[in-house]
């Protein structure tokens, strides 16, 4: 027991420290790609470095909720990151909070981001909490057809049950799982604001969505946030490598795999970016409008795989 739980802390803590060298590599591949000069591999680090080190500028109408909001984000996103699978499957502490709890510490983490973003009452906060919260009405059913999908055939909602039931037994093919496998891509997509719903270095105020709701930021609390969107683009590549490409994780109890498992993810970690930054790169954004037919999809591809297991393996 003790075994497991410092190794479901090990694994949040690298989480939390590798989740800027993903975003940091996304960003390389994305400006290769591009025919651009890439920036060094350690930029995320630098720039959280200097934001650290700078004075905090706060609106004087601002209220405690928006002092507040960033560390809660940050705690929600670290919290999130601790409940998925990366190097060991044994985590004590998953019965506590299994797959459909994930989805609402997500959730948790956008309603205290979008009601920061309201408080101050700008314009282009408000307008940015309003995007952000559809795009969340629309992808968490989504997300939860995914985790239905998985869960039917592992028969458990953990995600240490699911990664057991898909890697560690006799290999099998699931087609419910490749329409479940877009659907989440598209739904991750959405919930890290890239491309096609949204673009991550835009700063135009007409098209963008998360950015908008964390310009009044600055200093201590923006880096906060920059490192919380890094360790949820962490967090929804382990989901996926947890879900649909389970195989390296260590089994629980087996210490002699963890190396092979450590490696097994960063090899992962490093083609899930450049697959990201290919799509992104060979891609364009949507318009505002059209994101719900995309999602909407998302989630019929995830009640398609459901229908499909039901039809096809019981």
């Amino acid at each position: 027991m003790s075994t497991g739980i410092l190794l479901q802390i090990a694994q949040t803590l690298a989480a939390i420290l590798l989740a800027p060298l993903l975003m940091g590599w996304v960003n390389q591949c994305r400006a290769w790609l591009q025919g651009r000069s890439a920036p060094p591999l350690t930029q995320p680090y630098r720039t959280l470095k200097k934001l650290f080190h700078k004075d905090v500028v706060i609106a004087h109408n601002a209220s405690p909720l928006f002092r507040f909001a960033p560390y809660m984000v940050f705690a929600c996103m670290a919290l999130a990151a601790g409940l998925v699978p990366t190097i060991a499957n044994d985590l004590p502490f998953s019965p506590a909070a299994d797959a459909i709890a994930l989805v609402g510490v997500f959730a948790l983490a956008r309603v205290f981001l979008a009601l920061a973003a309201m408080d101050i009452g700008t314009s282009f906060g408000t307008l940015g909490a309003r995007r952000e919260m559809l795009v969340s009405f629309l992808a968490e059913p989504a997300l939860l057809m995914v985790f239905f999908t998985a869960s039917l055939i592992s028969h458990s909602t953990e995600l240490p049950t699911i990664v057991e039931a898909l890697a560690h037994k006799q290999f099998v093919i699931y087609p419910s799982m490749a329409f479940a496998a877009v659907a989440f891509w598209m739904v991750s997509t959405a919930e890290n604001a890239r491309i096609p719903v949204d673009n991550p270095t835009t700063h135009l105020e007409l098209t963008m969505i998360h950015e908008a709701m964390i310009l009044e930021y600055s200093a201590r609390h923006l880096a906060l946030i920059e490192w919380a969107v890094a360790l949820k683009l962490f967090t929804y590549s382990a989901l996926g490598i947890a879900l649909f490409v389970p195989w390296g994780i260590a089994p629980r109890g087996d210490l002699y795999a963890l190396p092979l498992a450590v490696l097994a993810l960063l090899l992962k970690m490093m083609a899930g970016g450049a697959a990201l930054s290919l799509l992104e790169a060979i891609s364009a954004k949507v318009r505002l409008f059209r994101a719900p037919e995309f999602l909407g999809t998302a989630f019929l591809l995830g009640v398609l795989g459901m229908l499909i297991h039901f039809l096809l393996e019981v």
